[in-house]
């Protein structure tokens, strides 16, 4: 646990020195990668989305990738394409840049959704497939897509298959007035991102997964995330409530919170710290509901759900 708090610490610092005032969202982007799973990034332009992005990946001591989506760009740009060998008379595959343990998606809601697609089968099964034979991606693999919620024209909304492969959804916001001086300080002569390096190595990375992987989590926790599920999948201003899926990266990040604050064991109050960020994307509102937001149902449904005490018993 030492060495662990020791690892996550380094990435921290690392990635607050890079962006000024945004503890909340570089710790969880943190929090997605520890879970094994992918995050989107929404807000309008310039906030730092891909910035935040990059960081991440700089302070891994992976393989980086960087896909600038576009209307014109196509599913094999992502995966990879077979070419011809003609010395060797047999088609070789030559893997795109999917092939990398941090994948950077820029503007991914300006490809179309066929291309868009091209990401399910590699963020949900950590896998590509072409010409009938299957590729496996690097360890550990992560998608940070970045989205604008402005400028919608020539965009294509994500489709809900592709929102559900997605562990985690931040906004970055606007940065404080002393954020801001503190950026035009430090950044105001060149890039922050130049000279970025790695404070740890790739096998480094894959222990910390690892080990948020091993975390136990009991019945009772287990059974308060099923009972937050299914509170959205009834709640009368929601058409569309979370997946079983949403529930198992629910405890995913809810087990990395867990390592993050220096147990072994994951609380309700970690359920409660991640759902938030995990849930609501994966909502869609009724019409004419007339919710604020698909994050205040979600904390409502956190006010509403009991927390359990103890386990309760199994029944048939």
């Amino acid at each position: 646990m030492e060495q662990f708090a020791a690892h996550t610490k380094a990435v921290l610092d690392r990635m607050n020195a890079v962006i000024d005032g945004k503890s909340a969202e570089t710790r969880t982007a943190l929090t997605v990668l520890l879970a094994g799973g992918h995050l989107l990034v929404e807000d309008v332009p310039g906030v730092g989305k891909t910035m935040l992005a990059r960081t991440l990946a700089g302070a891994i001591g992976g393989t980086v990738s960087r896909i600038q989506f576009t209307p014109d760009l196509l599913p094999t740009d992502i995966t990879g394409v077979s070419v011809y060998d003609q010395v060797r008379r047999e088609f070789e595959f030559k893997p795109g840049p999917v092939f990398a343990n941090i994948v950077i998606g820029d503007e991914i809601n300006r490809a179309s959704a066929k291309t868009q697609s091209a990401l399910l089968e590699s963020m949900a099964e950590g896998q590509v497939t072409a010409d009938g034979t299957t590729y496996r991606l690097a360890t550990p693999f992560m998608v940070v897509a970045t989205q604008n919620p402005v400028e919608m024209d020539g965009t294509f909304p994500l489709p809900e298959a592709q929102r559900d492969r997605f562990t985690a959804r931040i906004s970055m916001g606007y940065p404080d007035a002393d954020a801001e001086v503190a950026m035009l300080t430090d950044h105001g002569s060149g890039s922050p991102l130049e000279g970025l390096e790695p404070v740890l190595d790739i096998d480094q990375a894959r222990a910390l997964v690892q080990h948020v992987a091993s975390l136990h989590v009991s019945t009772a926790v287990r059974r308060y995330i099923v009972a937050l599920c299914q509170a959205t999948r009834s709640h009368p201003h929601l058409r569309l409530g979370a997946s079983p899926r949403a529930a198992l990266q629910l405890q995913a990040a809810a087990r990395a919170q867990a390592a993050l604050a220096g147990r072994s064991h994951v609380l309700p109050d970690d359920v409660k710290d991640v759902a938030v960020a995990v849930l609501s994307h994966r909502l869609i509102l009724e019409r004419r509901s007339g919710a604020d937001s698909a994050q205040d149902i979600v904390r409502t449904i956190l006010d509403d759900v009991r927390i359990p005490t103890e386990d309760a018993p199994r029944t048939r």
